[in-house]
């Protein structure tokens, strides 16, 4: 019994990733559940058995990469001994799961771009969760007198709209610097230095003075 369940989840892990390939690279509307099944190896029947549809797929995708960006910063954080740090925690952590996993920029780039039209409710109640979390952070810096008061939404996107562009453009950003090298792209600058950078900034405009 342990036996097929440890197959079972292996082979819905499989479909999650092939299907999270596909996604980023074509947009939910051109993939097809044929096109997921062959990359991901499996019968097509499967993918319905497991997530009824297409649609199921997509929600489960997308709430799976916030999920586990919200444990990690949750578990980063552990660590923290000052609010200032819990934010630093923040970026660099989405910073991290960016870097490892380059498929969930574009992805949800893609996403935010078709204004959340295959945003299903089981997605957006994980972005809300991330949002929040760092609303807080922002919150109880402000009511200990540490920071400044802020718009919560235009800091989230601050950082993960930055970071994920930095991730989702590093090949168009590499052409342009052997077009002209005299301009800086910042094409070889590695993603944990961007994520110093961008906390750097907001700490310093975020610290009351």
């Amino acid at each position: 019994m342990k036996k097929q369940k440890r197959d079972a989840e292996a082979t819905k892990a499989r479909i999650i990733n092939g299907a999270m390939a596909l996604f980023s690279h074509n947009g939910f509307d051109a993939t097809t559940v044929d096109e997921i099944a062959k990359e991901s190896e499996v019968n097509k029947a499967l993918i319905y058995y497991y997530f009824k549809n297409k649609a199921g797929l997509y929600a489960t995708v997308m709430s799976t990469l916030f999920d586990s960006i919200y444990t990690e910063v949750l578990k980063a954080e552990k660590c923290c001994d000052s609010i200032t740090a819990e934010l630093r925690a923040f970026v660099e952590t989405y910073a991290s799961y960016a870097q490892k996993y380059p498929y969930f920029p574009p992805l949800l780039l893609r996403e935010l771009s078709d204004g959340g039209a295959h945003l299903p409710e089981m997605m957006f109640a994980s972005m809300r969760k991330l949002f929040l979390h760092l609303s807080d952070i922002l919150q109880r810096g402000e009511e200990a007198g540490l920071f400044i008061k802020s718009i919560p939404m235009v800091i989230h996107f601050m950082i993960i709209g930055s970071l994920n562009l930095l991730v989702v453009t590093k090949p168009l950003r590499v052409k342009a610097m052997e077009i002209d090298s005299e301009v800086d792209t910042c094409s070889e600058c590695p993603l944990d230095e961007i994520a110093e950078y961008i906390f750097n900034t907001l700490k310093t405009a975020l610290e009351v003075k």
